[in-house]
């Protein structure tokens, strides 16, 4: 059973049975009864037509659990517009349903949640993690979002901000490796810039594109994760860095600055160096400084801890992070590493330790836990 083909069609399936009247909600279920389906019955009897199939099983699935009395006569009309028998179009309707999904009676928060879970693939928790909550506090804003749409017909699509905001969180979840959907991204985000001449659209593309051209020396061979500043950078993308430095440059000439083109520009600096000691950062702390003014957001400011500390000096660096909540997720980690830096070992050690405690994958974890081991060899010699 090919799992990557089943979340690819599910997008287009369920927004079929969206435009053919079905209300979001009772269109999820329904689709995910058909996915239970293929995934007991294609290993022994292959179709021809997945999507097709998934369309007919799924609509009969809607209709099957629409049981009042006004459903009854509603769906005595729909049957007449079920899906013809034979091969479903090959449209590509993944972008028209994240707007959907971004619908005017949801905040942008509860649409890009709902979204995340029922269009992106992405888990309850995943999501919870990328919002910095609790899982059991997503759980329930993705189940009021659903009853809030639950019978609203999907005709008003929301805003581009907030169809942004759903693709960066799939594209970093992909980017981490714990799901595949980072080229998924950067394609929608490319059919997104093509039909919307937008400044954020264009800066978004631009960060998806510099992140993504590093992504083949993120990693070793043994799969341990590599540190921007020892990354093998004969590996990078030169050409999807020069794309996204060019995508960004003819934003950032508009003059309407945004938030993912103040990380596009952090992340260009990043690129345009030749070693990691060639840095500029005293440029990208004052793009800290505006993305910071921007969005006020509590893991910018973390980042900019470690920039000002690669800036100004350690010392500088942890003043900046003493200014922070130490809940933040990777506080304890880029304390560490500020302590390392300033000369404190012992320090350091104890809170790389910590931080792998706190790791919320497996590869981070081993990372944190070999510089501890690192450092506290170097202590013992």
């Amino acid at each position: 059973m090919d799992a990557a083909l089943l979340r690819s069609l599910t997008p287009s399936v369920l927004a079929v049975l969206v435009r053919r009247g079905a209300d979001f909600a009772a269109a999820e279920d329904a689709v995910q009864d058909a996915l239970v389906e293929a995934v007991r019955g294609w290993p022994a009897d292959p179709v021809r037509d997945p999507k097709g199939w998934l369309v007919t099983v799924a609509w009969r699935r809607f209709l099957d659990a629409t049981r009042s009395d006004t459903a009854r006569r509603r769906r005595e009309h729909l049957v007449d517009e079920e899906p013809a028998p034979g091969p479903a179009p090959a449209v590509d309707d993944t972008l028209q349903l994240y707007f959907l999904c971004a619908h005017p009676l949801l905040t942008p928060s509860s649409a890009v949640a709902l979204t995340l879970r029922a269009v992106g693939g992405l888990t309850t928790r995943q999501i919870a993690r990328a919002y910095l909550v609790p899982e059991a506090t997503m759980a329930q804003r993705i189940s009021r979002a659903k009853r809030t749409v639950s019978g609203v017909r999907f005709d008003r699509p929301g805003d581009v901000a907030t169809v942004l905001r759903v693709l960066y969180l799939v594209f970093n979840e992909g980017y981490s490796g714990d799901v595949d959907l980072a080229a998924e991204a950067i394609r929608l985000t490319r059919q997104l810039a093509a039909s919307i001449d937008h400044p954020e659209v264009a800066g978004l593309l631009a960060l998806m594109l510099l992140h993504h051209a590093r992504r083949a020396a993120r990693t070793a061979p043994d799969g341990s994760l590599v540190p921007l500043a020892e990354q093998d950078r004969g590996r990078w993308d030169t050409g999807a860095i020069a794309e996204g430095v060019a995508i960004l440059q003819a934003a950032l000439a508009r003059d309407r600055l945004g938030e993912f083109q103040a990380q596009a520009a952090i992340a260009a600096l990043h690129a345009d160096a030749p070693t990691a000691e060639e840095t500029d950062w005293v440029q990208i702390v004052e793009w800290y400084d505006e993305l910071a003014g921007l969005t006020d957001s509590p893991v910018v400011r973390l980042n900019r801890a470690v920039a000002v500390g690669e800036a100004d000096g350690p010392r500088a660096g942890l003043a900046a992070l003493a200014a922070l909540d130490a809940a933040l997720p990777r506080y304890t980690a880029v304390a560490a590493y500020l302590h390392e830096r300033d000369g404190d070992p012992a320090t350091a050690a104890r809170l790389y330790a910590e931080a792998a405690r706190k790791a919320p994958d497996l590869a981070e974890r081993d990372h944190l836990m070999r510089q501890a081991a690192r450092l506290n060899a170097r202590r013992s010699r």
